[in-house]
């Protein structure tokens, strides 16, 4: 008798490991992935790139071919010091000018004390004024033209800046770190704007994306920790997750869940944060277990 009582105890407890050796969701890992493309037109001069590579933030990894910006840029610079002489000219041409208002001024002023204590006529005060009038005109008559050409130059300016963005862009710089995933293009192609040269994605860190029903919604929440398990050779390698994301409207259940009977039915997708130690891959099957 005793040994049946042992019997069922342990039936009892196998039955019990049996019906919660259920994970609480079933999913995949998944990363955000970017999709890099060229900013200019021209040939690739050279791609260090590998797939598979982890890339550095800010590098350098590629050059698309500048030669015909570095000429239109030139000839840029040349017609900016063509039309900058121009200016130098109206400046000299001022200069004179203001050079005889300061004699003028003077002669104008001993001519007003003299015409006060009578040694001058009023026609000599006269022409005097008007020397000064005539040459603060001329003056004013020279400095108009000088402005349409400083408006050429900074015209000028701004499209030899345009161009300097355009070689800039040239440079093909890896905008943050990740995993390079796929490669697009090689070297010595040609590529044009838009065209996609490569994927990368940060690994670092994956997401879990699983799918649960409305009853236990009431048992997660964001930011809380649960277990993440993937198949392993011998048993199952468990990870430490946070659900950092869950849907706030239903769905149906995707076709990656097994049964019709679970197809059927409207689920809730939750993503779980997990930190990659180099296993974890994109596409992944995984489980999740509230803890």
């Amino acid at each position: 008798m005793k040994q049946v009582f042992v019997f069922l105890v342990l039936m009892n407890v196998v039955a019990c490991t049996k019906s919660n050796d259920k994970a609480d969701g079933y999913g995949n890992f998944e990363a955000t992935e970017v999709t890099i493309s060229a900013e200019a037109n021209g040939k690739i001069e050279f791609l260090n790139l590998k797939e598979g590579a982890t890339l550095a933030p800010n590098t350098l990894i590629g050059l698309i071919d500048t030669t015909q910006l570095y000429f239109s840029k030139q000839q840029l610079i040349a017609s900016k010091s063509t039309i900058a002489s121009k200016s130098q000219n109206v400046l000299s041409q001022t200069a004179v000018l203001k050079e005889q208002l300061k004699t003028t001024l003077i002669d104008q002023k001993r001519i007003q004390n003299m015409f006060a204590e009578n040694a001058a006529t009023k026609r000599q005060v006269d022409e005097i004024n008007g020397k000064v009038n005539v040459l603060n005109e001329q003056i004013k008559s020279v400095k108009t033209q000088d402005a349409p050409i400083n408006n050429e130059v900074k015209s000028i300016d701004v499209q030899i800046e345009k161009i300097n963005d355009q070689i800039k862009k040239c440079n093909i710089i890896n905008p943050f770190q990740g995993t390079v995933l796929a490669k697009y293009t090689e070297a010595n192609e040609v590529t044009s704007f838009g065209k996609p040269l490569y994927k990368i994605a940060d690994i670092t860190e994956m997401t879990l994306r699983v799918y649960i029903s409305e009853k236990q919604l009431n048992q997660i929440k964001v930011g809380q920790k649960v277990t993440v398990k993937i198949d392993a050779q011998e048993d199952m390698k468990s990870y430490p997750g946070t659900i950092s994301w869950i849907a706030s409207s239903a769905e149906f259940t995707p076709k990656i869940i097994q049964t019709k009977e679970e197809r059927a039915n409207l689920v809730y997708a939750v993503k779980v944060k997990v930190k990659n130690d180099g296993s974890l891959k994109i596409g992944m099957p995984a489980e999740m277990w509230i803890q």
